[in-house]
């Protein structure tokens, strides 16, 4: 736990970063609130909510565009897809275990996350975007969903083809 010198000057937000940091935690911690860089540190606190919804939304992303290929070529699947699909699931599960209040915020960014994630299948599938269907071909609930796999369950062969 880092303490703070009375005599030396704070460093500035703009000069380190990692120094200044800890400066503020020392701050907070010795109860000297009125020596705190309040507006840096709100900024800052603030910054780690929208941390967490970028990345569920760029998790949600990889795993549309994931499942995507998954439905739509099925002769490819493979075990990485699968792998990567489940990775997905669980880090998405855990920022929400962590932040309960972000439990409906993978439904509601679920149609921008879709009309992201389809250019990317697009591109690593090489079908045309007409292959794909313009609105998802699942729910967010399923995309979440460990059990659901489009297309049909998960078969061994899979792990046969990596």
């Amino acid at each position: 736990m880092n303490r703070i010198d009375r005599l030396r000057a704070l460093t500035p937000y703009e000069t380190d970063f990692a120094q200044w940091s800890a400066e503020q935690a020392a701050l907070l911690r010795e109860g000297r609130l009125a020596e705190l860089d309040r507006e840096n540190v709100a900024e800052e606190i603030e910054s780690l909510g929208r941390s967490d919804r970028r990345e569920i939304r760029s998790r949600m992303e990889v795993l549309i565009a994931h499942l995507l290929k998954w439905e739509f070529q099925p002769g490819h699947r493979c075990h990485s897809w699968q792998a990567s699909i489940s990775e997905q699931r669980v880090w998405i599960g855990n920022i929400i275990k962590d932040s309960p209040s972000l439990r409906r915020y993978p439904a509601q960014i679920f149609d921008e996350a879709y009309k992201d994630a389809l250019p990317v299948a697009v591109r690593e599938t090489g079908l045309r975007k007409s292959h794909f269907p313009n609105e998802p071909p699942f729910t967010s609930k399923q995309a979440l969903d460990g059990r659901f796999w489009p297309g049909g369950p998960l078969s061994m062969d899979v792990f046969l083809r990596d």
